[in-house]
């Protein structure tokens, strides 16, 4: 029997812990028939460790190489950490394996102290991947694409976990990427048909 990869451990618990099916009304004004807060999924103990080896995984598969992974916060905060941390796992039993140190990226420079609007990881040159939590227009993702950018980063790939699949999401992200791929983990109709799926298993 195969041994399931982590995206595929993943996708259940995105469902159960983070979708939700009705009617709601989005940030960017729209209104849906599903709600998806993947942080549920990320901070939890055993979502969050889904979540760093699985994006790890799509990193690999798709030959991304990268010294750093952020986002705009707060919907990458705890991406960022599991995939540093996953990386750092990865390292102990593979010596070879790069580590992925982490960066988070203000949604407003600090009117105190240094003023950065960069935490953590930030080096001029440095190839970084950009990851974000749920892609509906795009906005959260190119904000911080544009930062490590302004910060003399490159940015190698973007992931987010879900895409919603809006018409001007994807198409937005891409031309901000400028040539970098964007990847997704799942698509939204991936989560309702696996939120579905275990509806009709009770």
């Amino acid at each position: 029997m195969t041994t399931p990869t982590h995206a595929q451990l993943l996708l259940p618990l995105i469902a159960r812990l983070s979708f939700r099916l009705g009617q709601f009304k989005l940030s960017s004004g729209g209104t849906s028939d599903y709600y998806i807060d993947c942080r549920t999924t990320t901070l939890h103990a055993e979502g969050g460790r889904l979540t760093g080896h699985a994006v790890l995984e799509l990193l690999e598969a798709h030959g991304v190489d990268a010294e750093a992974v952020g986002g705009l916060t707060m919907g990458a905060d705890p991406i960022v950490s599991n995939v540093a941390t996953a990386s750092a796992w990865r390292a102990l039993s593979n010596p070879g394996a790069p580590l992925l140190n982490g960066f988070l990226v203000r949604k407003a420079e600090k009117a105190h102290g240094t003023g950065r609007r960069i935490e953590g990881f930030c080096r001029e040159g440095a190839r970084v991947v950009i990851v974000d939590d749920v892609c509906t227009t795009g906005a959260s993702t190119i904000n911080a694409i544009e930062a490590a950018r302004e910060a003399g980063m490159t940015v190698a790939a973007v992931v987010c976990l879900v895409e919603r699949e809006e018409a001007n999401g994807r198409p937005a992200v891409e031309a901000a990427a400028a040539g970098a791929p964007f990847l997704c983990l799942f698509t939204a109709n991936d989560v309702r048909a696996e939120k579905l799926r275990q509806q009709e298993a009770g």
